[in-house]
């Protein structure tokens, strides 16, 4: 089973983008924020997550948001969604990295990423 985790927002700079989004949404950093990474979450209830990504690219060139869609079973999930027509993604991978970058029909870029059963998104 996939769940919408986070939706991925590509910014340049994460500390302005934390202040603008926490403000506008009522979020707030769920962890201590880095100098490349946030994800932010409703500050009252539960709501989707909004992960911050420093990227260098500029929008009006490159496509900068995607969706991480959190699963327990990664590799069935992949599996699955190949066979519905998604793509593998040609992806620089980090050692320890618990995603798997596809693309839809459209060339829509999304994250399978591996999370244990029992963790939820806040």
């Amino acid at each position: 089973m996939l769940r919408i985790g986070s939706v991925v927002w590509g910014v340049r700079d994460v500390a302005r983008a934390t202040e603008f989004w926490s403000q506008a949404l009522n979020y707030r950093p769920r962890e201590e924020p880095s100098d490349d990474w946030v994800v932010l979450v409703p500050v009252e209830g539960t709501g989707v997550q909004l992960a911050l990504k420093q990227v260098s690219s500029e929008a009006e060139n490159h496509r900068r948001h995607h969706l991480d869609l959190y699963t327990a079973d990664q590799r069935a999930e992949v599996e699955r969604l190949l066979s519905l027509g998604a793509v593998r993604v040609d992806w620089r991978y980090e050692p320890d990295a618990d995603y798997v970058v596809l693309a839809d029909l459209d060339g829509n870029r999304f994250c399978v990423v591996q999370k244990d059963s029992s963790v939820q998104p806040r």
